[in-house]
């Protein structure tokens, strides 16, 4: 869940001068779970999201001196900026080093999330899952961070640079995508 008052405590800590890998121990302990299902659920596989949550917080702790506070936008903004710019470049990297299409990308992504869904999945999270995976990156980054991650569209604004009237249409599409897809979807 977004919650921006959890996170002054880290910057000021920081911004004092306060001991590095405490800040870095806070960092993980408050992040590393909704980071790493926000990258899960863009990436799919388990193995992919832990390498990325690992490289994520690298980034954050070795640019952490570069983060500039309400100026940049919130510490949980900043960090699902990177840890989403990373993400995108692994599906990127994965697009190109097999030369698909996103089209094509897309049905990988939904193999993988066969491949990794728990034979006593709950019938209804297993299809949105299914109908999120589906959907164009950009509806699915902003779905996946209003739905999942209760963020408002101002954060996630802040997170990939789109402002907030595109984002809205890409949330409004992305659900009546999600609709369509789940009621056509049959296990």
């Amino acid at each position: 869940m977004y919650n921006k008052e959890r996170n002054d405590s880290i910057v000021e800590m920081f911004r004092r001068g306060g001991d590095a890998v405490r800040v870095f121990d806070l960092l993980i302990e408050r992040y590393s779970e909704r980071l790493y299902w926000h990258i899960r659920r863009i990436v799919v596989q388990h193995e992919e999201a832990e390498d990325i949550l690992q490289d994520t917080f690298v980034a954050a702790y070795t640019s952490f001196d570069k983060f500039r506070g309400d100026n940049e936008g919130s510490l949980t903004a900043w960090l699902y900026r990177i840890a989403t710019n990373l993400s995108i470049r692994a599906l990127r990297r994965r697009r190109s080093s097999i030369f698909l299409s996103v089209d094509s990308l897309r049905n990988v992504l939904s193999a993988d999330f066969e491949s990794e869904i728990a034979p006593d999945g709950d019938e209804i999270a297993v299809k949105l899952q299914r109908a999120v995976v589906a959907l164009p990156i950009k509806q699915k980054l902003v779905f996946n961070m209003r739905y999942y991650d209760e963020m408002p569209f101002e954060a996630i604004s802040q997170v990939t640079g789109q402002s907030v009237s595109t984002l809205k249409t890409n949330y409004h599409y992305a659900v009546k995508r999600i609709k369509e897809q789940v009621t056509q979807i049959e296990l």
